[in-house]
């Protein structure tokens, strides 16, 4: 079963300024447009160009103890793909990575949609493992594996 807890107690905001990628004025600018827009602050910090996708998945990675595989660099085998239908990666925003068992490991650029990843489960009768990796790299994954 899934369940996600913050490693680091602190808002994501606060990470990115404590790794000195982000500063104050820019957070501020960040969190006044995320209130108009309701979007996430990792979108909005990306769409101002304050920071690169990359950044915010590491952040996350850092704050939830996920942890990040660049898609871009991996090789998911033929079988595990045959496994988990283009169906189910569109509907959970999911790239299946490997399946050991009863465990399928997936990476996401959403991981912390919790009901998704428990409906996943009940849907594929495994128990779900999350990496996490960015939007970029998913929908790269998703045409190299689903749409040749």
């Amino acid at each position: 079963m899934v369940f996600i807890k913050k490693v680091i107690d602190k808002p994501l905001g606060q990470i990115l300024i404590e790794m000195g990628i982000l500063n104050q004025k820019q957070l501020q600018e960040a969190l006044d447009f995320q209130k108009k827009e309701k979007m996430p602050i990792g979108e909005v910090l990306i769409s101002l160009g304050f920071l690169k996708e990359e950044d915010i998945v590491y952040a996350l990675s850092l704050q939830y103890g996920f942890p990040y595989l660049p898609l871009d660099n991996y090789d998911v085998d033929k079988e595990v793909i045959a496994q988990i239908p283009l169906e189910l990666c569109l509907k959970y925003e999911i790239i299946p990575v490997d399946i050991i068992g009863k465990t399928l490991t997936v990476a996401t650029p959403n991981p912390l949609n919790i009901e998704n990843f428990k409906k996943l489960e009940e849907e594929t009768g495994f128990n779900v493992q999350i990496f996490i990796c960015t939007k970029t790299e998913y929908q790269n994954a998703l045409e190299k594996y689903y749409k040749k």
